[in-house]
C-alpha cells in the first residue's frame, strides 16, 4: 500500500461525484468573475442555506484541505505555514489553509483552479479553536474582505435550550442585515424555505444511505465517504438531493440483491475520528482479510434533520449542533455515540485513529476502547496518524498493527 493511495470505489455514482466536485469549483470561479459576492466560511453551519437563498457563493476553505491532500499540495502548504512560525503540532487544516492562502493562492495550474478570493469572511466564534484561528489568519490575508463574526454559545448538544436557539436566531438576523448591507442582495423568505427543504431532504437521504450500511454484507464502505462533499458544499441545493437520490437508489439495489463491498465479508469494522485524506486507500487494506469499514464517527455530522416550517429556528439549531456533533461533545456523549453505532452496525472490531492534528475528537478514546471491550465485547486497535500530514503516519506500522488485529478478530470468530 502506497503512502498516498486512493481508495477503490465500487459505486457507479462515484463517477458523478468527480463531476460534481469539478463543477462546484468552476461555479465558485465563475461567481467571482461575474461579480457575485463570494463568502468563505467553515462547513457544518446554518449559513450555507442563507447564502444560496440570497444568491451568494459559499466557499469552504476547510473542505479545500482534503482536496489539497488528495492532490499532494499539502507538503508545500505546510512548508509555507511552518516558515511563518506555525508549529507542526497545530491542526493540519489550519497549517494547510494558511500555507495555501499565503503561498499558493492565485497561482496558475492549481488543481480545480484553487479558491477564488473572498469578498466576505464568515469568522466563527464557536466550534473548535483552530477553525476560529484559521479565519483570524484569513482576515489578515484578505484585509479588503467584509468580516462577520457571529457570537454563538458554545454549548454541548445535549444541553441546548430554547434560549440558546433564540439567541442564535438573533445572530442569524444580524447576519442577514450584514449581508444585505454589504452585498445589496436581499433574502426572500420563500426562497429560504426552499433551501431549508432541500437541505432537510439531503439529510434524510444521507440517513437512509447510512441505514443501508447495516445490511450484511454491507453495500457501501468508508472508501466511498467522499460522497459527503455534497453535504459540505451543496446543502440547500437540488444538486445534493439529485446526487444523493442516485446514491441511495444504487445502495438500496445492492443491499436488496445481497451485493457486498467484497465477495466474502468476514469482519465488520468501525473507524473513529477523521479519515486520512492523503491516503483513503487504507480503507481498502482491510479487505484482503475480509474486513470492511461499515461505519465511522464522521457520518454523524450530517444526521441533522431540519424543521422546514420554521426555517430560521431550524438553521439556528443547525449552527448550534453541527460542530459539537464532531468536535465539541462531552467524552461521555462521544462514547455513547460510538457504542450505539457499533451495536446498530453489528461491528466486530474498531479502529481508533489517534489523530495528532485534531485533539478534541481524539480525547476520550481510551474510555471508548475500554467501554467497547467491557460493554460490547468488541476489541479495538489504536492507529497513530494525522488526518492531513503524512509525516505523522507510518504505513509499515499501520500494516503491522492492522494485520495482527485482523488475525485476532478472525480467530475470535472462528474463521482462522
Amino acid at each position: 500500500m502506497e503512502k498516498t493511495a486512493k481508495s477503490k470505489k465500487r459505486l457507479n455514482t462515484a463517477k458523478d461525484l468527480s463531476r460534481i466536485v469539478a463543477e462546484y469549483y468552476q461555479e465558485c470561479h465563475e461567481a467571482k468573475a461575474s461579480g457575485k459576492p463570494v463568502g468563505w466560511m467553515p462547513p457544518m453551519n446554518g449559513v450555507i442555506e442563507m447564502f444560496y437563498a440570497m444568491d451568494l457563493q459559499p466557499v469552504f476553505p476547510e473542505n479545500w484541505s482534503p482536496v489539497c491532500a488528495a492532490f499532494g499540495l499539502t507538503p508545500h502548504n505546510f512548508e509555507v505555514s511552518e516558515k511563518m512560525g506555525y508549529s507542526s503540532d497545530l491542526c493540519g487544516y489550519l497549517r494547510n489553509i494558511t500555507g495555501y492562502a499565503y503561498g499558493m493562492m492565485g497561482e496558475k495550474d492549481i488543481p480545480l483552479g484553487g479558491l477564488p478570493e473572498p469578498d466576505i469572511l464568515f469568522t466563527p466564534f464557536g466550534g473548535c479553536i483552530p477553525v476560529m484561528k484559521i479565519f483570524q489568519i484569513l482576515e489578515r490575508r484578505f484585509p479588503r474582505a467584509h468580516v462577520f463574526t457571529p457570537e454563538l454559545p458554545q454549548v454541548a448538544v445535549e444541553h441546548i435550550k430554547k434560549h440558546h436557539i433564540d439567541y442564535a436566531v438573533s445572530e442569524g438576523n444580524r447576519l442577514i442585515e450584514f449581508l444585505t448591507r454589504t452585498t445589496g442582495h436581499r433574502l426572500d423568505d420563500d426562497r429560504l424555505r426552499e433551501t431549508v427543504i432541500l437541505s432537510d431532504r439531503a439529510c434524510a437521504l444521507w440517513d437512509e444511505i447510512m441505514t443501508y450500511r447495516r445490511h450484511i454484507p454491507t453495500p457501501i464502505s468508508a472508501a466511498e465517504i467522499g460522497i459527503m462533499f455534497v453535504m459540505v458544499t451543496r446543502q440547500g441545493t437540488q444538486i445534493a438531493v439529485d446526487f444523493l437520490t442516485k446514491v441511495r437508489d444504487e445502495v438500496k439495489e445492492r443491499a436488496e440483491a445481497g451485493i457486498g463491498v467484497i465477495e466474502n465479508e468476514k469482519i465488520r469494522l468501525f473507524w473513529d475520528n477523521i479519515p486520512l485524506w492523503y491516503n483513503m486507500g487504507l480503507f481498502n487494506y482491510f479487505e484482503k482479510m475480509g474486513g470492511v469499514v461499515v461505519a465511522e464517527t464522521y457520518s454523524a455530522a450530517w444526521s441533522l434533520r431540519l424543521d422546514v416550517d420554521h426555517p430560521y429556528e431550524a438553521l439556528a439549531l443547525k449552527s448550534l449542533k453541527s460542530y459539537p456533533l464532531v468536535s465539541c461533545v462531552s467524552t461521555r456523549t462521544r462514547k455513547e455515540m460510538v457504542l450505539k453505532a457499533c451495536r446498530e452496525y453489528a461491528i466486530d472490531g474498531a479502529i481508533l485513529h489517534r489523530n495528532k492534528s485534531c485533539v478534541p475528537i481524539t480525547l476520550g478514546q481510551m474510555d471508548i476502547k475500554r467501554a467497547l471491550e467491557e460493554e460490547l465485547g468488541i476489541p479495538s486497535v489504536i492507529i497513530d496518524a494525522d488526518h492531513m500530514d503524512d509525516r505523522n503516519f507510518s504505513v509499515a506500522q499501520f500494516q503491522t498493527r492492522v494485520d495482527a488485529f485482523m488475525e485476532m478478530l478472525l480467530h475470535k470468530k472462528g474463521l482462522l
